[in-house]
């Protein structure tokens, strides 16, 4: 969970500085509701990986697919409230979107492959 933190603060960071930097034409204005849901979604996926490693090792793998088809949902949801509202810029919205889903999911699943390796 300490690296999925250490993204959050540097997705946010860089957020931050964005306009500074000259990518403000690049990043989307609702970005911080997209930060704040990755960071929400992360905290429920690691309850669930906490979950599926305590109870009994055989029942991870539920655990891990029901986490990934709950994110898939939420994420699908989240984009398609924001697409009925109507939101400007919805391209650069979907996109900086999906980059942070495949950030997200890259460091998540290298930190389940960290400690999956430990009780191997």
């Amino acid at each position: 969970m300490l690296r999925i933190i250490t993204l959050t603060i540097v997705v946010g960071l860089i957020f931050y500085l964005a306009p500074y930097l000259g990518l403000s034409a690049f990043i989307h204005a609702d970005k911080w509701f997209i930060l704040a849901f990755y960071t929400a979604i992360s905290y429920f996926n690691h309850l669930l990986m906490q979950q599926g490693f305590a109870n009994d090792r055989k029942n991870f793998v539920p655990f891990y697919m029901g986490s990934i088809a709950a994110r898939l949902l939420l994420s699908l949801v989240f984009i398609g409230i924001f697409i009925f509202r109507g939101t400007p810029d919805i391209y650069i919205f979907i996109s900086n979107f999906f980059v942070l889903y495949l950030c997200y999911t890259g460091f998540e699943i290298y930190d389940l492959y960290r400690n999956l390796r430990h009780f191997s």
